[in-house]
C-alpha cells in the first residue's frame, strides 16, 4: 500500500497544480505545472506527470508510469495497472506515454513485463477511445486512432498515423505498418504491413488506405509506387520471396519502398492476405 499525503502536504507540494481534495497524491508522485487531477483521481508513488496534464474524476494513474506534457486522461481511466499476465510477480516494470495524447473513459493501460522487454509504450497524439485496452508491452507510435472498445494483446507494435475501428482486435505479437486502417469488428491474427487495409474476423487486405495517403499530402507519384508494391504482393498469385524480388526491382527507390520491405522482412507472424 502506498503512503498518500495529506491535504496540506498535496498543497505545498506541489503549488502549480490544481488537485481536487478528494484527489490521492502518494508520496514520491512527481507533478509538473499546471497539472489539473479531478475528484477522487489516485496518483501513485512512483508517477511522473509532465505540465498541463490532466487526470479526470475516478481516474487511477499508477505503477512505474511517465505521462506527457498536455496529455488528458479522462474519468474512471487506468494508466499504468498491472499487466494482466500470470508471470508478472511485481516486477518494476514502465509505462512511458507522450505528449498531446486523449486517453478516454474506462480505457486500461498496462505496464510491460520482464520477459517483454519491461515497457509499454505511446507515443504522442493518440487518440484512445472508451472502454479500450492496451496490454503490457505494446508499442505504440504517434497520431494513432483508435476507436471504441479495441482491444489490444501483449506485444503488438504498431505504426505511426494507424486507425483501428471500433470492437477491432489485435492477436499479441502482431504488428501494424504506418498508416494502415483497420475496419470495425476485425479480429487481425498477423501482421498488417504499412498503408493497408484489413477486415472481416482472421482478418484478411482489402486495399490499400488510398483515403489516408492521399490526406497525408503524398504525391501521386508516391501513392503510385506503393500502388505497384501493393500489386505485386497481393495481385500477382506469387510467393512473398518473388513478391519481394519484383519490389525491389521494379519499384523506385523511396523511404516508402523501404518501409515496405523492411516490414515485410522482418514478420514473424506472416502477413495478412
Amino acid at each position: 500500500m502506498f503512503d498518500y499525503m495529506a491535504q496540506k502536504d498535496v498543497s505545498s507540494s506541489f503549488p502549480g497544480a490544481e488537485i481536487h481534495p478528494s484527489a490521492m497524491i502518494a508520496k514520491g508522485a512527481e507533478l509538473g505545472q499546471n497539472v489539473k487531477i479531478g475528484p477522487n483521481a489516485i496518483i501513485g508513488a512512483n508517477v511522473q506527470l509532465a505540465d498541463d496534464v490532466v487526470v479526470g474524476a475516478g481516474a487511477i494513474v499508477s505503477g512505474r508510469t511517465k505521462v506527457g506534457a498536455r496529455t488528458k486522461i479522462y474519468p474512471m481511466a487506468t494508466v499504468g495497472s498491472d499487466p494482466q499476465d500470470l508471470k508478472y510477480a511485481d516486477e518494476q516494470t514502465e509505462c512511458i506515454i507522450g505528449t498531446d495524447n486523449q486517453i478516454r473513459e474506462y480505457v486500461n493501460i498496462s505496464t510491460g513485463t520482464v520477459s517483454g522487454g519491461g515497457k509499454t509504450t505511446i507515443g504522442d497524439h493518440n487518440l484512445i477511445m472508451v472502454y479500450s485496452h492496451v496490454a503490457h508491452d505494446c508499442h505504440i507510435g504517434n497520431y494513432c486512432v483508435f476507436a471504441n472498445s479495441v482491444q489490444v494483446a501483449g506485444h503488438v507494435v504498431i505504426g505511426d498515423h494507424v486507425v483501428f475501428g471500433g470492437m477491432s482486435g489485435a492477436h499479441q505479437f502482431c504488428r501494424f505498418g504506418d498508416r494502415v486502417m483497420v475496419a470495425a469488428g476485425a479480429i487481425v491474427v498477423q501482421d498488417v504491413p504499412p498503408f493497408c487495409m484489413v477486415h472481416g474476423d482472421r482478418a484478411r487486405i482489402n486495399g490499400l488506405n488510398i483515403v489516408g495517403l492521399r490526406r497525408s499530402g503524398m504525391t501521386r507519384e508516391r501513392i503510385s509506387d506503393i500502388k505497384a508494391m501493393f500489386k505485386w504482393l497481393y495481385n500477382e498469385n506469387i510467393t512473398m520471396d518473388e513478391a519481394l524480388e519484383r519490389i525491389k526491382t521494379e519499384v523506385p527507390s523511396s523511404q516508402e519502398k523501404d518501409t515496405f520491405v523492411s516490414f515485410l522482412k522482418e514478420s514473424a507472424r506472416g502477413v495478412c492476405r
